[in-house]
């Protein structure tokens, strides 16, 4: 038996009423991929309010590597709730908050003293690595990357690539920040090789410290091991091991934001293990718990202590909910072998999609880490040239046969795969098969001939 059931087409009866309420009184601004409104969830799989039953490809963006309402971090947060809520552990503290901190000093790549501290969002685990690297260097500048996405408060937005929806009419942004080029090998200047333009890369950010900032006065480099939002780019080991490289020579610190790639989802407990680089800081949040609100900076003890008490901070930070929802995060992803389910999907989807693209043309790219997977879609292989309103097409047509997807890139057209680890080998290839249903339908389709 299928696990999508399609009751109403999208958005239903009940939706609709809702959305007319949600039009009254919501704010425009936040966007919506799916237009109806979740009654429950049980691993990859979404019901809505019309008794739609969803596969999950999305993970709300990243947030759920260990599935929708895990038994065991119910569990967890349902007997801390039976203590206490909160108390700020800024005013008194709390146990979980320690432990956490001690999980992930253990889990974290390097074998040199660590510590953490814990914000709510993954934007504010960047604001707070952003203000720990400043202290401790005494320097100001950050680097970022081409393509690169660090958030939406106003340092983080500054620090993010892409101008609409993120930044559009919202400056001036933050100073002292500044972007430099990232690998993107699909798109590489023609008749170049990976490996010179891995050089070139490395060569232009030599130049930009004479040009543009002097290396003495950058803090900080920060950067996704995989881009998430930029379309799930993956650099090379060389670009990375360079790009340390450049760091130590400079007494820059290497921050690696993990807040997308973490917690399994590359097919390591953190893509940068992959690289061969260990982080002077990391940025955690999404899938650390499971849904609930919680984010990390954690990174070599000596630089993390640079604040003083009280310089960093805030009320709801590492709340105790959050904090025992992650430490089951944790066990579950080793004691259920989620890093290994990881590869095993990654595999599955990559074999699918490099099927997929020899079959259809205006499938430019397949590319990932792990089961962090994603689709480039063009008008054409030539020009590479990006199909924004085909992907847009294609997550529709797939959202009304029960299959929720996501969009990413600079130019909108890729596909993005984050679906939950937990996710059973039927419901994978469920979850494909309807995929791969509506690239038949919509890209079997003559050619549109314009008058």
């Amino acid at each position: 038996m299928p696990h999508i059931q399609m009751k109403t087409s999208i958005p239903g009866p009940k939706a609709q009423a809702l959305l007319r309420r949600k039009e009254q009184f919501v704010a425009r601004g936040p966007f919506n991929t799916v237009l109806s409104f979740a009654e429950h969830g049980e691993g990859a799989l979404l019901t809505d309010i019309d008794g739609n039953t969803f596969l999950d490809f999305a993970g709300a963006i990243g947030t759920l590597n260990v599935g929708h309402r895990p038994t065991r971090v119910v569990q967890a947060v349902k007997n801390q709730l039976d203590k206490y809520i909160h108390t700020c552990f800024n005013v008194m503290m709390y146990e979980p908050y320690v432990a956490l901190a001690e999980e992930l000093a253990r889990i974290t790549p390097g074998n040199h003293a660590k510590k953490a501290f814990f914000a709510n969002s993954g934007a504010e685990a960047v604001e707070n690595a952003i203000k720990i690297a400043r202290k401790y260097t005494g320097r100001k500048g950050i680097i970022s990357f081409e393509r690169g996405y660090h958030g939406r408060t106003l340092l983080t937005m500054s620090l993010t690539s892409k101008v609409k929806p993120y930044k559009y009419q919202f400056g001036p942004f933050a100073p002292e920040t500044f972007r430099v080029g990232h690998p993107y090998y699909y798109r590489k200047p023609e008749g170049m090789t990976d490996e010179q333009f891995d050089r070139e890369l490395l060569q232009q950010l030599e130049t930009f410290f004479l040009s543009e900032a002097p290396a003495d006065e950058i803090a900080a480099v920060i950067i996704e091991p995989v881009q998430g939002e930029g379309g799930f780019i993956v650099p090379s080991v060389t670009f990375m091991q360079g790009l340390k490289r450049i760091c130590e020579k400079y007494g820059i610190l290497f921050i690696a934001d993990e807040i997308q790639t973490g917690f399994a989802r590359t097919g390591s407990m953190f893509a940068i293990e992959q690289f061969g680089v260990v982080p002077d800081l990391m940025t955690l949040s999404k899938s650390l718990g499971a849904g609930l609100p919680i984010a990390a900076v954690v990174g070599r003890s000596e630089i993390m202590d640079a604040p003083g008490p009280g310089e960093i901070g805030g009320t709801y930070g590492g709340s105790p909910l959050g904090c025992v929802a992650a430490i089951e995060v944790i066990k579950m992803i080793e004691e259920e072998g989620l890093v290994e389910r990881s590869q095993q999907i990654g595999q599955v989807l990559t074999t699918r999609f490099r099927s997929w693209q020899q079959r259809f043309e205006q499938i430019g790219d397949v590319r990932g880490l792990g089961s962090m997977v994603a689709l480039e879609f063009v008008k054409d292989r030539i020009s590479k040239e990006p199909d924004k309103e085909l992907t847009a097409k294609i997550i529709a047509a797939a959202q009304q046969k029960g299959l929720i997807l996501l969009n990413a890139g600079l130019y909108g057209n890729c596909i993005r795969i984050l679906v939950p680890l937990v996710i059973t080998d039927e419901q994978l290839e469920e979850g494909l098969d309807v995929l791969e249903s509506v690239l038949t339908e919509l890209l079997s389709q003559p050619a549109k001939i314009e008058n």
